[in-house]
């Protein structure tokens, strides 16, 4: 019989690759950058059903810079709507959407 997965963590496929960012995230200010890399980690593991870690430490990067999650995707529309906050690597602008 298969045992269902309701309940059960998932690993998240980029969790290797997001975890040195937040330790990063929460031994720093909240600079442009820092608030635009929290809003972007915080919309990649919201409501995915695992990284409990990863998810507790983006709660309290928002409390360390004593922010709601509001007023962070505020502030981040704001920087965003000013632009280059993240340097194209290729000559055509692009967006990270991972």
């Amino acid at each position: 019989m298969n045992e269902p997965t309701v309940g059960k963590d998932q690993q998240h496929p980029l969790y290797n690759r997001d975890r040195p960012v937040i330790d990063i995230l929460l031994s720093q200010e909240a600079t442009d950058y820092n608030l635009a890399e929290l809003a972007r980690l915080r919309m990649r593991y919201q409501g995915f059903p695992g990284a409990r870690d990863i998810q507790k430490d983006l709660d309290k990067a928002l409390q360390q810079w004593g922010l709601t999650e509001a007023e962070l995707f505020d502030k981040t529309r704001k920087i965003h709507d000013l632009g280059g906050i993240y340097k194209s690597r290729g000559k055509k602008e692009e967006q990270d959407w991972n």
